[in-house]
């Protein structure tokens, strides 16, 4: 049994925050029902190319966009648009302990699918939604996307090249980070309003903002600009608060190191043959290293070019002193360790017996992650959730009024 057994989740969302939400509490063991528009679907349904593979090689309409964020959820089809759509959203959320959400703030009112609609009809829910701005103040109303955020957040001012560098100027993050963020402060939110509802008996409301949820995880450079009114700037791969810790080419290519501390630092000099670094009282202190890195990092820099990144890494490696390459991702998922920890795992696809996700990195002893099924085709479960809440003749009544989508049988 999962951790989150007996748990059932409304899920009105689509792209990646709430849909990332989604799938953490399916991988745990709620079941998870996906509302997706009839005929078009959740918008990354149709965002590729990639798409996945069919059994013979050919290129479906399902992709990876979508699948990396939808597995072991039951997706259903309604025009929630329609009254008779709206009625059936009721339907379960009456039977739902979640509701999870990203339309714009109070549009769903119009409805009646917002909170105060729904936990009338359940006083037990859990209701999260998640927005770009949050249910209030001067941009609650506009639509929220990951890169505009992190442009906002200040996200943005602190990733890339510092100025005068080759490449200088603003970076988004590679993956959408702000919305996996927010899938996971809202994972957290949920579970907890879950468990404060054992003692008070009654559901709540959770209103989660991607711009929130990025200057909260701004971290240590949030309060860098508390602690001093200076703005952090753009560093590259340096870090503002700790040296080395940072990327060094070597002859033939680039690789990490990251000394967390004082004995990590000593203990690196060793493993490169440079212990004299070590007399120097401006080297002896993180805080003094930060103080002169100026001198320290092209001291470095000018070294690891004698040698190759391979050699640098198993010799550092030895000491015990944090240090790795940069893989490509093929090169990640191929590392022994990843492969180890069994994160890429296989799940059939009703189009493709070898179908292949990142797997999810949750450990639990007791009740671990299971990888039901695969990430769902449009409407195929529309019958088997609907057919809880509908007789055969209502179901097939619908789909010819366009109201539900998927095999009806």
């Amino acid at each position: 049994m999962g951790a989150l057994q007996g748990i059932r989740v409304l899920d009105l969302s689509r792209v990646l925050a709430g849909p990332w939400c989604g799938q953490i509490l399916a991988d745990l063991g709620a079941e998870v029902i996906k509302i997706e528009r009839p005929h078009v679907g959740d918008d990354t349904r149709m965002w590729g190319p990639p798409w996945m593979p069919d059994q013979q090689g050919n290129a479906t309409r399902e992709s990876g966009y979508f699948q990396c964020a939808n597995r072991n959820k039951y997706s259903v089809a309604v025009d929630i648009s329609s009254i008779q759509g709206q009625e059936i959203i009721r339907e379960i959320a009456k039977t739902a302990d979640v509701v999870i959400e990203n339309y714009k703030a109070g549009s769903l009112a119009k409805y009646g699918l917002d909170y105060a609609s729904l936990s009338a009809l359940n006083p037990k829910i859990v209701y999260c939604s998640i927005t770009g701005f949050g249910q209030d103040g001067p941009r609650a109303e506009e639509p929220g996307y990951d890169f505009i955020i992190q442009g906002m957040s200040g996200l943005m001012s602190i990733t890339g090249e510092k100025d005068g560098e080759p490449g200088a100027g603003a970076q988004k993050v590679g993956v959408a980070v702000v919305d996996i963020q927010t899938g996971l402060y809202s994972t957290i939110a949920i579970q907890a309003a879950l468990l404060a509802r054992l003692h008070t008996g009654r559901g709540q409301y959770i209103d989660m903002s991607l711009l929130d949820v990025q200057v909260a995880t701004l971290a240590n450079q949030g309060m860098n600009y508390l602690s001093t009114g200076i703005s952090p700037k753009r560093m590259g791969n340096s870090h503002p608060n700790i040296v080395p810790y940072q990327t060094f080419k070597a002859k033939d290519k680039e690789f990490i190191i990251a000394c967390g501390n004082d004995k990590q630092f000593k203990d690196l000099c060793i493993a490169i043959g440079l212990p004299e670094l070590l007399e120097d009282a401006k080297f002896q202190r993180n805080q003094d290293r930060v103080k002169h890195r100026d001198e320290l990092i092209p001291l470095l820099s000018e070294y690891f070019l004698s040698k190759n990144a391979r050699d640098w890494v198993e010799a550092i490696h030895a000491m015990k002193v944090p240090v790795g390459v940069i893989n490509s991702v093929e090169d990640a998922l191929a590392e022994p360790q990843i492969q180890h920890r069994q994160m890429v795992v296989n799940i059939p696809h009703q189009l493709n017996d070898n179908f292949k996700v990142i797997a999810s990195p949750i450990k639990l002893s007791d009740t671990p992650v299971e990888y039901r099924h695969a990430p769902p085709q449009l409407g195929e479960h529309t019958q088997k959730i609907l057919s809880r809440f509908k007789t055969a003749d209502e179901l097939h009544a619908l789909k010819l009024q366009g109201i539900i989508d998927g095999e009806v049988v």
